[in-house]
Order: structure tokens, then sequence, then C-alpha cells
């Protein structure tokens, strides 16, 4: 899942990215409201952490830009104000949750897990079925023929973003902008690592062929799970 950060302190704002990222989030990181406000517009993402005190366009307005525009993100605001009227304000803006600095970080990422959960359950089974291969991204899980498998973080969003494009061809390019993110500058045959990865774990135990190569476009992950692979002496 891919999340925003809107946060002047640049530090802080550092240090939430880091975090997030390590939990396996794809996270963008903006230091002002004009910024967030256009990344925003021009992205898709899952949440928004949103302070309130920004240079430019505060929370408050940036908030309200994008319910006003039908944008319903789930949006947490983050700041160093505190009181009943400031908590009232954020939530009639729009915004679907409030914490306030300085905060817990374990806090904040169950804050913000349970805020993904509501929305996938809002939206219907959370749990993508292809085959006998089923993803739940809202409990981390991923299980084949009724089998658990065990994923890293990373992994499993790179599961989690072919799953949710089963039967298109997702190219690099998009996988990284998921899954790490926009500023990654990295070598993108990291997602090549991914998948061997993906395919030793979720195929090649269960007699699968799930994810396949093509090639010059990228990945495609089967919308039927994957057949089984033929046997000696099949044609």
């Amino acid at each position: 899942m891919r999340l925003l950060i809107v946060e002047d302190e640049r530090r802080l704002g550092r240090s939430l990215a880091w975090g997030l990222a390590a939990e396996g989030f794809a996270v963008d990181l903006a230091g002002d409201g004009t910024t967030g406000l256009n990344r925003a517009f021009e992205n898709d993402y899952d949440l928004i952490v949103l302070d309130i005190m920004l240079p430019g366009m505060n929370g408050y307005r940036v908030c309200s830009a994008l319910r006003a525009a039908g944008n319903d993100t789930p949006i947490l605001m983050l700041t160093a104000k505190d009181g009943e009227y400031d908590e009232a304000e954020g939530l009639d803006t729009g915004a679907d949750d409030y914490i306030t600095k300085p905060f817990s970080y374990v806090v904040l990422l169950a804050r913000i897990r349970a805020m993904l959960r509501r929305r996938t359950r809002g939206g219907g089974d959370p749990v993508i079925v292809l085959g006998d291969l089923a993803v739940d991204p809202a409990a981390r899980l991923v299980r084949r023929a009724n089998v658990e498998v065990d994923l890293t973080a990373k992994e499993f969003a790179v599961l989690e973003h072919l799953a949710a494009n089963a039967g298109r061809v997702v190219s690099k390019t998009q996988i990284i902008e998921h899954v790490w993110n926009g500023a990654y500058e990295g070598d993108p045959n990291i997602v090549e690592v991914y998948v061997s990865a993906l395919r030793r774990k979720l195929d090649a135990p269960f007699g699968r062929r799930s994810i396949t190569t093509v090639r010059g476009a990228g990945y495609r992950l089967a919308a039927d799970g994957g057949a089984p692979r033929p046997r000696d002496g099949d044609d």
C-alpha cells in the first residue's frame, strides 16, 4: 500500500517514512501543504498522514480541498496542536482520525493499520482470490492451496500489487513506484529479485506457474492463480 506523509519537520518526516517503509509500505514525502495537495491529486494513495501546521497551505485547507474534489483517501491528521476544538476542526474538514505530537510510533502504526482495515472492509471482501492463491491485504496474509506462505514485507507488497492487477501486465517502474516510491534511484532490476523470490515461495512448492515475464513490458500474475506445471510426458 502507498502512503503520503505531508510533514514540514524534516527529521520527523524522514523518520516516519523510513519506519513505514520498513513495514512494507511505499511512502512519498511532502514538506509543505501545496506540494502535498498536488501529490495527492496526482497519485493514488491508500492513506495520507497530514500535519496541520504546514507552510503554504495548512492541513485543514489541504484536507478540505481534497474532500471538496471528491477525494476520499483516508486522512490521519498529525499535529502539535491539541484540544477538542482543534480535533473537531480537523474532523469537520474531512479527516478520518487525529493524533497529537508527541506520539508513540507504535500507536501511529496501529492507527494507520486500523484505518486501512476499515477502508478495505468498506469496499467489500478484502481478500483477493486467484484460483488457489489468496492474498489478504488487510491481514497481510498469503495462502496457496490453504497453506500459509511466509513472505517478507517487500515480497508481500510486490505480490499485492500484482494481485490487484491480475491478468494485466505491470511494468517494473509501476512496481517500484508502488512498493518503494517515486524517488527510488536504485537498480530497477531489484524487482527481478523479488519476483524470483515469489516464484520460489508461491509456485515451486505447489507446482504452479503464476507469474510470467512479458519481455520488454513487465510481469503478469495469472488471473486464475497459475496453471499446474505439465508433468513429464504431457503434451
